[in-house]
């Protein structure tokens, strides 16, 4: 059995981008929930994460971006105290609340501690449930549901505090990571491997922004084994050949076949097989050190199951 870490924080609740949005604060309930009742959660270590500092997020972002989003988030506050709405919208799908800085915070808290931990030799690998997402957030702007890139701040944080030379970014959500790519497109030490559903949102990735990318792009539709052989033929090959010291994973679920927000056909055992090919890679170059973190999945049923099966195969139970 692996020392697997769980981090996880109730205010990551508290933002909330209003009745009906799918990321909601109820997809960290449905995988606690799931975990619980499977037994997982008895099986890792679970961490309460302490917010990221402000020198933590310049490593990925603009001191502008990161002092719009705490003022904003501080007048929110005043407003819901007033009685007011307390509510604003930075773009069609993205909006903050009173307690989203704090909850961004944490998030980006999360993976910067489980960073700490693996290295640190205290577990093995970790998973950080929190909310909001980070993938989509780009150096300078909130988008897609995301505010700060938290697996793009922990790979700066790696090779910035730690002194790494070669950190991976999997991400395998079913829409391209365009923040995290942005912050560490041209950086040598970082290479960023993923699939993603294309054209979609946010409409980028078939141009990969440096030769440290490799997006593979896949059609509407595509399924579980297609997206095995990419696995296998394609990034697995590119993954072994950087040889990580640690491997970070952009975890979505919204590749699942039941998810309405994408239009692939991945099931749990698809993300349970990526798992254990990306295990693989990091027992043999890393220590097994590998810290994932939430992104997408918004058919809470099927995020719950495929979380479990992700930390099954991440704690060896």
């Amino acid at each position: 059995m692996s020392r697997t870490g769980y981090f996880t924080h109730p205010d990551c609740r508290l933002h909330d981008m209003g009745p009906g949005h799918p990321e909601c604060p109820q997809r960290l309930d449905a995988i606690a929930d799931r975990l619980l009742v499977t037994g997982v959660l008895d099986a890792v270590e679970q961490r309460e994460p302490t917010p990221a500092n402000l020198g933590e997020l310049l490593l990925a972002h603009g001191r502008r971006h990161v002092a719009a989003l705490r003022g904003l988030s501080e007048m929110l506050a005043e407003e819901t105290a007033a009685g007011g709405p307390g509510r604003y919208s930075l773009d069609p799908d993205t909006s903050m609340n009173g307690a989203t800085y704090h909850a961004a915070l944490l998030s980006a808290g999360a993976a910067i501690d489980a960073v700490d931990a693996v290295l640190a030799g205290e577990l093995e690998n970790a998973f950080c449930a929190t909310r909001p997402p980070g993938h989509h957030a780009t150096r300078d702007q909130a988008m897609g549901f995301c505010f700060f890139s938290n697996v793009a701040i922990a790979a700066k944080y790696a090779l910035e505090r730690h002194g790494l030379e070669r950190v991976a970014v999997v991400d395998f959500d079913v829409h391209h990571g365009n923040g995290t790519e942005d912050i560490l497109a041209g950086d040598e030490r970082a290479l960023m491997v993923g699939f993603f559903q294309h054209p979609f949102y946010p409409y980028s990735g078939a141009e990969p922004r440096g030769a440290n990318m490799l997006n593979l792009p896949v059609p509407a539709y595509t399924r579980g084994m297609a997206i095995r052989e990419l696995v296998d033929t394609m990034l697995l090959p590119r993954l072994d050949a950087f040889a990580p010291q640690l491997i970070l994973i952009s975890a979505g679920f919204d590749a699942h076949r039941e998810d309405d927000l994408g239009q692939l056909g991945l099931v749990e055992q698809d993300y349970a097989w990526i798992t254990g090919r990306v295990k693989d890679v990091a027992e043999r170059h890393a220590n097994g050190r590998i810290v994932s973190c939430l992104e997408g999945g918004y058919n809470l049923d099927a995020l719950a199951r495929s979380v479990e099966a992700h930390l099954r195969v991440l704690a060896g139970v």
